[in-house]
């Protein structure tokens, strides 16, 4: 009886989408599998994503990493929050993980917020959010609450170097089984009857054969663009923004448990703390701010001195018009792009590898799983899309630039829950949206877009009620805050030289 043989899944690229996808096949895949994986130490990688949204945590646990092993090899730090600087005049706020304040009886927490602050009882969001007090006096702690059983566990992802999670990875996966081929990819074979890709060439006239392949190539999208032929769906009337420049810079010393994204003339600035260094980059439109221009405004703005030159990036916002063609499926940058504003570049990596395990093929591929693959993947992107928008729109700056934002179309998806919003204080989440309410929330009151209702059972509790019940909710963010650890101490103590 003759053995049948395993279904070969080849990934095309290593980088953080391919070492991901290899780590976990070679975690969730059996023997009936073989999993190889084609890169090139001659062609460099794109680590844009270096902050992570807390799903980060489940996708690392479900691979039996160690924390703090992890935060070690990576040169991690902890994220509670993005905080948003600019963003409308002399304005701040952050988007913070987790609840804000607590639901009364059937009520979101946004109607009684929003019957205090029309009594005048209510502060701004952040004093209502744990993970936000804490940020802000770069606090952290792990685990349930120590002052209040009212209180929840905090939520949190990381910060790390996005090269050095590769390589973390790797070693996972190889050790799992998958077959590293270091080799550059000079063309694609094709089955001549069905059109299927059917092997990488490599240079030194070598063949990786494979019955299903990840495209893992970055923006090139060497299988499913060009030689699959998907299009590109681009969205730059709505996301104009089409350069970046990276740099790192020494270890800050305001080390801090969050992201912060701040805005300028043409477009935003990030700074992300590792234990090691720290991340910068400036975000732009190519049609308002030149290359020179951008590079000197980035080192301007930089906290400590500059480790190395600004690395440019060029990029579309968009997405693919199919992420599953023939046997081939996009992950990564060879998918589409979304500018890293609110730090989902590494996530939709992860959420992309979960769908293709859960409509893994066998030898044969249904159209209706490739459909039904490129339905929620379509979403995913739609959704985040509409988030990312939102921030641009509502704003007030006074820059040619930012006029435009606030002068665009709005796709009807995000219109409605912007009306939604300003109706009645609702907020709906939809079908795929990564985003929770009350991140919506957040980003909705920070950018100042005003509710002018609310659900009218937040008027039972009497003026008394709602202001101590507002109070009890910030008095007991505050305590719980005061007694948490600093977050560097916090780094040193747990997760640093244990690599």
């Amino acid at each position: 009886m003759q053995t049948e043989q395993p279904i070969r899944i080849v990934i095309a690229g290593g980088g953080t989408a391919g070492w991901m996808a290899a780590a976990a096949f070679a975690r969730f895949l059996d023997k009936r599998f073989r999993i190889i994986l084609v890169e090139s130490e001659a062609i460099g990688t794109i680590g844009v994503g270096e902050a992570t949204i807390p799903q980060i945590r489940l996708f690392n646990a479900s691979l039996g990493i160690d924390e703090n092993q992890f935060i070690a090899a990576t040169q991690a730090s902890f994220k509670l929050a993005i905080e948003f600087v600019g963003w409308t005049k002399g304005g701040r706020y952050m988007h913070a993980f987790g609840d804000v304040g607590r639901e009364n009886g059937l009520l979101a927490f946004q109607h009684s917020w929003l019957r205090g602050k029309a009594e005048g009882v209510a502060k701004p969001l952040a004093p209502y959010a744990l993970n936000n007090a804490a940020a802000l006096a770069n606090k952290f702690q792990r685990g349930p609450a120590r002052t209040a059983k009212l209180l929840p566990e905090m939520p949190y992802a990381f910060h790390f170097d996005a090269g050095l999670y590769a390589r973390f990875l790797r070693g996972l996966a190889e050790s799992g089984g998958v077959e590293r081929i270091e080799g550059r990819i000079v063309s694609v074979a094709r089955d001549g009857e069905n059109g299927d890709v059917t092997a990488l060439k490599l240079d030194g006239e070598r063949e990786v054969a494979g019955d299903l392949f990840l495209d893992c190539t970055g923006f090139r999208a060497l299988l499913l663009g060009e030689t699959l032929g998907a299009g590109f769906e681009a969205w730059s009337e709505l996301l104009p923004c089409d350069r970046a420049m990276a740099v790192p810079s020494e270890r800050a010393r305001d080390f801090t448990p969050y992201t912060r994204a701040t805005a300028h003339g043409a477009g935003w600035q990030w700074r992300i703390p590792l234990q090691h260094r720290t991340g910068n980059g400036i975000v732009y439109s190519s049609a308002h701010l030149s290359d020179d221009e951008a590079a000197a405004r980035l080192l301007a703005g930089l906290d400590e001195k500059p480790l190395d030159d600004p690395r440019p990036l060029r990029f579309t916002a968009g997405k693919r018009t199919s992420f599953w063609k023939h046997n081939v499926i996009a992950l990564g940058l060879a998918g589409g792009f979304l500018e890293p504003l609110e730090s989902t570049s590494i996530h939709m990596i992860q959420s992309a590898i979960e769908r293709v395990l859960k409509l893994l093929p066998g030898k044969r591929v249904g159209q209706v799983q490739r459909d039904e693959y490129d339905r929620q993947t379509h979403l995913e992107y739609d959704r985040i899309r509409d988030f990312l928008v939102l921030h641009y729109w509502a704003n007030d700056r006074d820059e040619p630039f930012w006029i435009d934002r606030r002068e665009a179309a709005l796709p009807d998806s995000l219109r409605h829950k912007i009306e939604l919003w300003r109706a009645s204080g609702q907020i709906v989440r939809g079908e795929a949206d990564l985003f929770s309410e009350v991140a919506w929330l957040q980003v909705l009151a920070g950018q100042g877009i005003a509710a002018t209702g609310y659900h009218p059972l937040a008027d039972a509790p009497s003026h008394d009620e709602i202001a101590e019940y507002l109070e009890l909710i910030e008095l007991l963010n505050a305590r719980e805050v005061g007694q948490m650890q600093d977050h560097a101490a916090f780094v040193a103590q747990h997760c640093a030289g244990k690599a």
